[in-house]
């Protein structure tokens, strides 16, 4: 058993375990193995997901950002994640203009003033009108898998729909592998978007997922015919309030200059012991 030192932070009510791994220096199997303990809510600290901030994998970046959903399987990006871990990196000696990456993409971090943190995404969406299983959904995979769903808005409260629906989504054969997470929404006439989402890996609706903010702003726009150039929207969701933009150009039909902009809180910290390292 080993003692790592870490903190509980939250970003719009997703909460993650966060830990600098520069000394520690697990082993990915090692993190993907003690990921589910740390993260349980009855028996371990409680999390939606494991963020590990990992000495820099290639040049061009300050760090390199490691997240695993509270299973321990691999999210591919997180936003709200995203968003505590440079905050995070900032209170240990980063700067408030950071660079990091997540996989095989490079991701800008800003630190504002009130505590809120801008990720900017170096991906390209196309959005994309499907049916599963008789349903309309729009997909727009902003750096992860994800589909979104439009709703009347006192629907957005009836969570055993909204999970049922979830997770026969989520595992749906038309999806699976890789599954996906699955976004139901609600726009009113001055863009403010409601939204709830089921998150795979997680298996249950999360107070907020950042991902899935942008995926149902791109969706929203899709949906609406809104206008080519920058956009933005203000998202609410259980946790509190996010803001997704981004430009859209009308000849390649693609999204792109995602941003990512919302809190980023320190919540506790503490220290635990973790499985063996051999």
């Amino acid at each position: 058993m080993q003692k790592i030192s870490f903190h509980k932070m939250e970003g719009a009510g997703n909460d993650f375990v966060v830990f600098d791994n520069r000394n520690y220096r697990f082993s990915l199997e090692d993190i993907i193995a003690f990921t589910p303990e740390l993260c349980d809510r009855k028996f371990g600290i409680g999390a939606d997901g494991i963020l590990v901030l990992q000495e820099a994998k290639r040049e061009d970046v300050d760090y390199t950002m490691i997240y695993r959903n509270a299973d321990g399987s691999d999210a591919g990006m997180c936003g709200n994640g995203a968003r505590c871990l440079a905050m995070f990196a900032y209170h240990f000696g980063f700067g408030s203009s950071q660079t990091f990456n997540v996989h095989q993409n490079v991701y800008e971090a800003e630190i504002h003033a009130d505590n809120s943190v801008s990720i900017h995404f170096p991906v390209h969406v196309k959005a994309e009108e499907i049916s599963v299983d008789g349903l309309p959904f729009i997909k727009a995979d902003a750096a992860t898998e994800h589909l979104v769903h439009f709703v009347d808005k006192e629907h957005l409260d009836e969570v055993d729909d909204l999970v049922d629906t979830g997770r026969k989504i989520r595992y749906h054969e038309s999806i699976d592998p890789p599954g996906t997470n699955v976004n139901f929404v609600h726009c009113d006439e001055d863009r403010q978007i409601s939204l709830q989402t089921y998150e795979r890996g997680v298996e249950d609706l999360t107070l907020a997922c950042g991902t899935g903010a942008l995926a149902s702003a791109i969706a929203t726009h899709h949906k609406y015919n809104h206008k080519e150039g920058h956009s933005e929207y203000q998202v609410t969701v259980k946790g509190g309030n996010l803001t997704a933009s981004f430009d859209y150009d009308a000849k390649t039909q693609t999204y792109h200059q995602l941003i990512l902009s919302g809190p980023a809180n320190f919540v506790f910290r503490g220290s635990i012991s973790v499985g063996s390292t051999e």
